[in-house]
């Protein structure tokens, strides 16, 4: 048995940069904040990446987002080694909440290789820019499929189509309690962000090392592997995508006010002999008071 292996990424800003922009209304200005992929996503391409590598399976990894989103998905066929790429592209989307979101990447991952039925869906736990952690289970609903969050680790039985999965689970006043379930495939998984494949042995590693030639070659040359596909081709009502098809309403959007600089510094050049005596001194100062 091949696993059939579904990857749901997004393009988000590098708040690492420092470089993001703002509309006059406050929100984000995408066009000017330079995006990458986003790190909750890249932990779910390494889970299905340790998928592939352990127990066989052809990857496709979707995401929904304008053409530069597929940026997200170059990086995420270099992590996973993905056998195909999707790109849900369309002005139709435009400013989806989750749930019209999560109707997109349903139909859209009910259209992967082939029309194939997934085995195994990944997402990340959450994204930097939304911070809901809610398209995920969305699309688990969506397709029917059972939903594991929080996953740490898992294994899979191909004789008896079933996963063995590790979760995180949160209860007042414990913490780092971990819940093992059983449950049959196919399964939605968002990986926690703790998550760690482990290859540990010599076949495993051989295989990974090979794997991953493969997925920087494919990344080099991406768009082979690359669809787009807009609301028709996805055999989409425009009532349930896009502004229509989202019930939540913001009110309002503010900015976070910048906070007043309280502290200075002093820039010492390491040749400046007298400058890291007074520095060093005046540290002392400040211990021994």
């Amino acid at each position: 048995m091949t696993l059939n292996i579904a990857v749901l990424v997004k393009l988000e800003p590098d708040f690492s940069e420092g470089s993001v922009s703002y509309n006059p209304d406050g929100t984000l200005n995408r066009a000017e904040t330079k995006s990458r992929l986003g790190a909750h996503s890249a932990v779910a391409s390494l889970a299905a990446f340790y998928t592939k590598v352990k127990y066989g399976g052809y990857i496709s990894v979707c995401s929904m987002g304008p053409p530069m989103a597929e940026i997200a998905l170059q990086e995420a066929q270099s992590i996973c080694d993905a056998d195909e790429l999707h790109l849900y592209s369309d002005r139709l989307f435009a400013s989806a909440d989750t749930l019209a979101t999560a109707e997109v990447l349903k139909q859209g991952i009910n259209k992967m290789n082939t029309g194939k039925k997934m085995d195994m869906v990944f997402s990340g736990h959450r994204a930097s820019d939304g911070e809901t952690g809610q398209t995920g289970p969305q699309t688990a609903w969506k397709l029917g499929f059972t939903f594991l969050g929080n996953v740490i680790d898992f294994s899979v039985d191909l004789n008896n189509k079933f996963i063995l999965a590790k979760r995180l689970v949160a209860l007042p006043g414990f913490y780092d309690i971990v819940e093992e379930i059983q449950a049959p495939l196919p399964v939605f998984i968002a990986i926690d962000p703790s998550y760690k494949p482990t290859f540990n042995t010599v076949s495993l590693r051989l295989t990974s090392s090979k794997y991953l030639k493969e997925a920087k070659e494919r990344a080099e040359s991406y768009k082979t592997y690359l669809k787009v596909l807009d609301h028709k081709k996805l055999e989409l009502d425009p009532r349930f995508v896009g502004l229509p098809g989202s019930p939540t309403i913001v009110h309002k959007v503010e900015k976070i006010p910048k906070a007043r600089t309280t502290r200075t510094a002093e820039l010492i050049e390491g040749h400046d002999r007298e400058g890291i005596i007074n520095s060093v001194t005046k540290i002392l100062q400040l211990i021994q008071k």
